[in-house]
Parts: C-alpha cells; sequence; structure tokens
C-alpha cells in the first residue's frame, strides 16, 4: 500500500503516537518496515456452505500453514493465530477485541494463523515493523512478499530504507572517527575492519534479495 493510494491509513501506522504505543509493547524503538509493506490485508474464505458449523465444531483448523514471517516484527489487527514457542508447546492467541492488537516477533516465532471461529473468513490486516535503531542487526527479508507484489515498488522500497539504514550506520560511524581525532585516541584497525566488513554482509544480503523473476518486466 502507497500514500497516494490509501493516504489515511499510511498516515495512521506512521504516526509517532502509535509507533511508540508499538514500540512500547515490544520493548524496542520501532518503525515501518518501509511504506509498500503498510497495511497487508490477508483474507481466507471457506467456500463450503456447512463452513460456520465446521469451524465451530473444529475452531482451531488452520487458515494458513506454520511459518515464519519476513519482517522482524508484525502488528495484526483481526485474525487468530497459533504460536509454536521454544519448548515445542503450541499456544493460541484469540482475535482481538475491539481497540486491541498482536505484536509478533514473526520473523523469529513459528507460527499460524487460525480461521475465525463462527464465521466462513478470516480477514486481518498485518503491518511490518523494524527497529529504528540503526545499528540493530537488520535480517528483513522479501520472501513473503516477492510472490504476491508489485515488483518495481516493492524492491524500490526495499532499497530505500536499506540505503538509508546504510547511509546512517556510515554517518555514525564517521562521526565516532572524527572524535577519535579529536580525542588523539589511537585509529583501530580490528574495530574499523569489523566495522566495514560488517556492512559488506548487509549488502550482500540487500543483493541476495533483489532476485530476477519472470513476468518482472510485465509488473
Amino acid at each position: 500500500m502507497t500514500v497516494r493510494r490509501a493516504p489515511f491509513t499510511c498516515d495512521a501506522w506512521s504516526s509517532a503516537e502509535l509507533q511508540a504505543i508499538v514500540s512500547q509493547v515490544a520493548g524496542v524503538d520501532l518503525v515501518v518496515a518501509f511504506d509498500y509493506e503498510i497495511a497487508n490485508i490477508n483474507i481466507s474464505v471457506n467456500e463450503d456452505a456447512s463452513a460456520v458449523a465446521t469451524v465451530q465444531d473444529k475452531p482451531d483448523t488452520s487458515a494458513f500453514a506454520w511459518h515464519y514471517d519476513s519482517f522482524p516484527f508484525v502488528h495484526m489487527i483481526g485474525g487468530e493465530t497459533a504460536i509454536r514457542i521454544p519448548a515445542g508447546e503450541i499456544k493460541k492467541i484469540r482475535g482481538p477485541a475491539m481497540g486491541t492488537a498482536v505484536v509478533m516477533q514473526g520473523r523469529y516465532i513459528e507460527h499460524q494463523a487460525l480461521k475465525a471461529q463462527g464465521g466462513r473468513e478470516r480477514i486481518s490486516m498485518v503491518i511490518p515493523f523494524r527497529p529504528r535503531d540503526p545499528s540493530i542487526r537488520d535480517e528483513l527479508v522479501l520472501t513473503g512478499s516477492r510472490a504476491i507484489s508489485n515488483w518495481s515498488e516493492l524492491y524500490h522500497g526495499f532499497t530505500e530504507y536499506r540505503l538509508e539504514l546504510l547511509e546512517e550506520r556510515i554517518r555514525l560511524k564517521l562521526k565516532e572517527e572524527r572524535k577519535r581525532v579529536d580525542t588523539k585516541r589511537p585509529f583501530s584497525v580490528t574495530g574499523m575492519t569489523e566495522f566495514l566488513a560488517a556492512q559488506k554482509d548487509f549488502l550482500e544480503a540487500t543483493i541476495a534479495e533483489l532476485t530476477e523473476v519472470e513476468e518482472m518486466d510485465s509488473c
């Protein structure tokens, strides 16, 4: 979704007030991953006329398979979710009530969407977040988005935020290096090479996500 197509929705999710609340729940300062990924709508519909009875009899049947998200954090409105904790136990998070939502580290927690109780369709809005601090390791991937997105818009949004992140990291490192000179401390070969190697890994990970796919030119 983009600001041009849905200005109210994008403004709401990008607002400082909302991001502050989500960050408080997550325990780390978060921002929306990038604009194109704002407000993904997932819809699962059971065309069976007996769907209502089936869901009520078997409320824990899945709407989507077990999976990991492409984003470090997700904020979800609507729908029901099951998560598998490290010990193997499965915990269920039923659909939040009006005015509430679920914040989850979907990139690292295996989870599954459950069918809605008492209805034929499951509708949820998912908004991906990432840490604001550029020094925190960024492991966002495009695996879950590539097959269902406009390639040009997706890749633009992804590379734009990655380059901005890299720019901020370099700016902070340059500030640190200038301060080192001012305080007459010796140059750290190890420290600088480790920093540059980390940025090289970051760029290689970015390049790996920009894969050519069939019919890309038609999007």
